[in-house]
């Protein structure tokens, strides 16, 4: 299903909006994840994908690795540990960040300890940067999280809670313990009186619209690289992070944004329908497990609901179907390693080119320029094996093949 949004609007960054994210606290956050081992030195790559793009009839399609990110394996490295960070100097304003990560503060933080709900790679975030700044972690898991994940979390110290329920479960889960315990919840999606730790996750997620801009050489009030990006639903933090970054940056020049979710998953195209942070109407059962949530996060619906051109929905098949092309390459495409969450814009995308009418509706034509990130690899090894026929070695080994003589062609 796809709908276009009414509300969206073409005009300066609203000050509103500014005033709880922007490109100055985006690049702050940046220089204090610096100094953390566990994240990436270099802006994670961009890559040209012609062969693709010519396929579905359009000027260019990209894609932003996310997988290198970390050694954590998604974006997620970016969320929960700004988070982390901000809440520390909340607590211990002397501090200097970008020490925290680095563990030289943790005899101040030993009292401490996080939680989180997730689908898998928000708590290993997490549970990765309470390590290292040395304060306790506990993660809730909700049953469809797959056991690679969870093995994958505790091996980075964190205490693990399993429920029966869905992700909307577990973080009600995660609150009701936060409250009996005296925990602090760092979470990536908001709830009514909690906001300012959502907000930093998101305002970390701008990192990825931060290095695109300067991949582009996009200047600032001008028409980009690109004249759409497609970007993952769930309870929208991504897209927020990333959407409100490239629309201040680049004002009424902004792209065409059009947000893609599980049809199971749909909360942030009922929220479109509905004009209101509203609940997804199917299972919350997905292939797509970071994407697999039943309510849209209030504080990113107040950044989707003007910047969000067209929201829509994909099975399941869609985004394996994405996974193994990417996964394959071709002559002039690279392989990527993109895990089911990750491949959710290039799923929408295939989807969309499928029904003329739709394809329009989004503005989509043979000029289009159209921006996807990968947001995660094999974070699950084996159900990444299972979905596309090899394992993450061999696409990894593929690729290293192929770069030697496409470096150059490769990068945007």
């Amino acid at each position: 299903m796809f709908t276009t949004n009414p509300r969206a609007r073409r005009a300066p960054y609203p000050a509103d909006l500014a005033a709880i994210m922007n490109v100055a606290q985006a690049q702050r956050s940046r220089q204090w994840l610096a100094r953390w081992p566990m994240i990436s030195r270099t802006p994670t790559p961009l890559y040209d994908l012609p062969d693709a793009a010519q396929a579905l009839g359009i000027a260019g399609l990209a894609v932003k690795d996310e997988s290198v990110r970390s050694p954590l394996g998604s974006f997620k490295a970016l969320g929960a540990p700004v988070a982390l960070v901000r809440e520390v100097l909340r607590r211990h304003p002397a501090l200097e960040p970008a020490e925290i990560l680095t563990g030289r503060h943790a005899a101040a933080l030993q009292g401490l300890t996080v939680i989180s709900a997730t689908d898998g790679n928000h708590g290993r975030g997490l549970a990765a940067a309470a390590r290292d700044a040395g304060c306790a972690c506990v993660i809730v898991l909700h049953a469809q999280v797959d056991p690679q994940r969870e093995q994958a979390i505790a091996a980075l110290g964190a205490r693990i809670v399993r429920i029966a329920g869905n992700y909307d479960a577990s973080v009600q889960e995660a609150a009701r313990l936060a409250e009996a315990h005296g925990w602090q919840v760092i979470s990536d999606t908001s709830y009514d009186g909690y906001e300012t730790i959502p907000r930093d996750v998101m305002q970390g997620y701008s990192t990825i619209a931060a290095e695109i801009v300067e991949q582009t050489g996009a200047a600032p009030g001008a028409a980009g690289a690109f004249t759409h990006v497609f970007l993952q639903g769930g309870v929208g933090g991504l897209a927020a992070g990333v959407s409100s970054y490239l629309w201040e940056w680049q004002g009424v020049q902004r792209p065409r944004f059009i947000v893609v979710e599980p049809a199971q998953a749909d909360c942030l195209l009922q929220s479109a329908l509905a004009g209101r942070p509203a609940r997804a109407t199917g299972s919350v059962d997905s292939v797509m497990a970071g994407l697999a949530c039943g309510e849209t996060s209030p504080l990113a619906w107040r950044f989707l609901q003007e910047v969000v051109d067209g929201f829509m929905t994909v099975e399941d098949e869609a985004a394996v179907v994405a996974m193994r092309l990417l996964a394959r390459g071709s002559a002039r495409d690279i392989p990527v390693l993109a895990g089911e969450s990750g491949v959710a814009g290039l799923a929408g995308l295939q989807v969309l080119r499928q029904d003329a009418a739709r394809w329009a509706q989004a503005g989509l034509d043979a000029d289009a320029r159209v921006l996807f990130i990968s947001t995660e690899g094999a974070t699950a090894p084996d159900l990444y094996a299972s979905l596309v026929g090899e394992s993450a070695q061999a696409v990894l080994r593929r690729q290293a093949d192929w770069l030697p003589a496409h470096a150059t062609a490769a990068a945007v």
